[in-house]
């Protein structure tokens, strides 16, 4: 742990540490109880922003975009993803599994969104056929999901699948994560869409300060992602101003987008209107919402594994999943598309060796501040596709090697092993490239030919069954949960001794109940002390 670090001051090193002293990973310039100085801590904080800067733009761009969301409102809709964004971190770090995971806008549920969108701009359902109707309906799906979540969580069920992950399990779908983004549009777009060069450039300089640059100055070990965004950008705004990079060009800045818009945007609850609730729908995202679970616990032990602290507890997972399942519901609330743990960010730990609570929490209320002026949201929106894909490949590649890592804990002797976690990556994989044939849960609901098979039977029957096949498209859309899956029930049916499943290891260095303290633990708790 580095020197300068001191321990947060709501007291107390909840970084689930080992029982027997295990210090933080010598890759860590900052842990997760370190406080660097404020300026510093900005910085750092708006450059783990700026790793999930390209979800968290492109998921609200991607539903306006399909429910004929006109432009001003658009600019106020981004504005209020960043918004949810900084509050659900903030309450995560604070009130939840305390891990400086930056939350924000899943593509897990971006699947299930877009059929809500489709079904009711179609007519379908609903009071109108509008990208307001739509939403509304997509705020009344999420709501009702997440509360299930919140339950699930503080309930304790999710956590008691704890027992049941071994790191035959986490490896495989921790490494999907990044895997699964492989073919982010942002990477693999057609030569002529895309700026190779520019893309080579980003990925370039955070090669060069993160890996090669990283001895000869703090500042390259700390900043590398910000500081190879900031160039790489520079570069193509002034390509794009002497028209070397025309506006049909993928690397083409449009400086003049950037004031317009309002300044100061109008963000509060409810701005779109009352959410109206559909039971097929609020089925289908539930789906959505067990893919975002899935993921987010790979996360949890991604970052455990990343700063050399202690496996996640029991406790630990539920109030992580039952605080994004709260954020969830507020995100239904203020109208965006759900809420939950970025993988990116943990990819930036990884590069840039800040693991710092208090970093995260800093970066939030700066995203949470800028949220609110629009002039923000379009100077964000102005980097170009190729430069974040360059971003995209160092920070997923980061992500996959941390699966991979988990494996060190298992016999790699056992053939039981690597088919497990072969075969997991690979149906991780082959899965959700088969639904990418489908465009929608209504096409994969026409290929199953639910609809002739169900003609003439009653209406709650019928939904059951569409609730079920959407089900089945989502999770299988989603190549965490179904190598996640996959592994999970295969590790837990093969024989197998616990020494060679890792788990015998990995109980070793997991994190005693009585290490992680809640809120209620630290505060309340506290007080009654007293």
């Amino acid at each position: 742990m580095t020197e300068t670090g001191d321990e947060s001051a709501d007291g107390g090193a909840d970084t689930g540490g080992d029982p027997d002293g295990r210090d933080v990973s010598d890759d860590i310039e900052y842990g997760i109880d370190d406080r660097p100085p404020i300026g510093e801590s900005a910085v750092l904080g708006i450059q783990h922003y700026l790793t999930m800067v390209g979800a968290n733009i492109a998921v609200p761009l991607i539903l306006a975009d399909t429910m004929g969301m006109p432009g001003d409102v658009t600019a106020q809709f981004v504005g209020t993803f960043f918004v949810v964004s900084g509050i659900a971190t903030l309450a995560q770090t604070t009130f939840g599994n305390r891990y400086p995971i930056v939350q924000g806008a899943p593509f897990s549920m971006l699947a299930p969104a877009l059929a809500i969108v489709a079904v009711v701009t179609a007519g379908g359902v609903g009071t109108g056929d509008n990208w307001q109707a739509a939403l509304l309906q997509l705020q009344g799906a999420i709501i009702v999901a997440a509360a299930v979540q919140v339950a699930m969580g503080y309930f304790g069920l999710v956590g008691k699948l704890r027992r049941f992950l071994s790191p035959v399990v986490i490896a495989p779908t921790i490494a999907l994560i990044g895997l699964a983004l492989f073919d982010a549009p942002q990477i693999t777009t057609p030569e002529q869409e895309q700026s190779w060069l520019l893309l080579g450039l980003a990925l370039g300089l955070i090669l060069l300060f993160s890996q090669y640059l990283d001895i000869k100055h703090k500042a390259f070990r700390l900043y590398p992602v910000i500081l190879a965004i900031g160039i790489a950008w520079f570069v193509a705004a002034g390509l794009s101003v002497a028209n070397v990079f025309g506006t049909d060009h993928p690397g083409h800045v449009p400086l003049g987008e950037v004031t317009d818009t309002t300044f100061i945007l109008p963000i509060y609850p409810f701005q779109w209107g009352i959410p109206e609730f559909t039971t097929a729908f609020i089925i289908g995202m539930f789906a959505g919402v067990l893919a975002s679970i899935v993921e987010s616990i790979g996360d949890y032990y991604a970052v455990a594994n990343l700063t050399g602290s202690a496996a996640p507890s029991e406790k630990r997972i539920n109030h992580g999943i039952g605080m994004e399942g709260l954020m969830n519901v507020f995100s239904g609330v203020m109208g965006t598309g759900g809420s939950t743990s970025y993988s990116e960010n943990i990819g930036a730990i990884g590069l840039t060796g800040v693991a710092s609570r208090y970093v995260v929490q800093i970066g939030a209320v700066v995203m949470l501040f800028f949220g609110f002026i629009g002039y923000f949201g379009q100077l964000i929106a102005t980097i170009p596709d190729p430069i974040i894909g360059g971003l995209f490949i160092a920070m997923f590649a980061q992500i996959v090697a941390v699966g991979i890592g988990n494996l060190k804990h298992v016999d790699l002797d056992s053939s039981r092993n690597l088919f497990v976690v072969g075969f997991a990556l690979f149906i991780g994989l082959a899965m959700p490239a088969y639904m990418g044939n489908f465009e929608s849960t209504l096409a994969f609901r026409d290929a199953v030919g639910l609809e002739a098979a169900l003609a003439g039977y009653p209406a709650p029957l019928e939904t059951a069954a569409e609730a079920v096949v959407d089900t089945v498209f989502i999770i299988g859309s989603t190549g965490m949960a179904v190598g996640g899956l996959a592994a999970l029930v295969l590790d837990n049916t093969i024989p197998g001794t616990r020494e060679e499943r890792g788990l015998a290891q990995w109980e070793r260095i997991t994190e005693d109940e009585s290490e992680f303290e809640s809120f209620w633990d630290r505060w309340v708790g506290s007080d009654r002390e007293q």
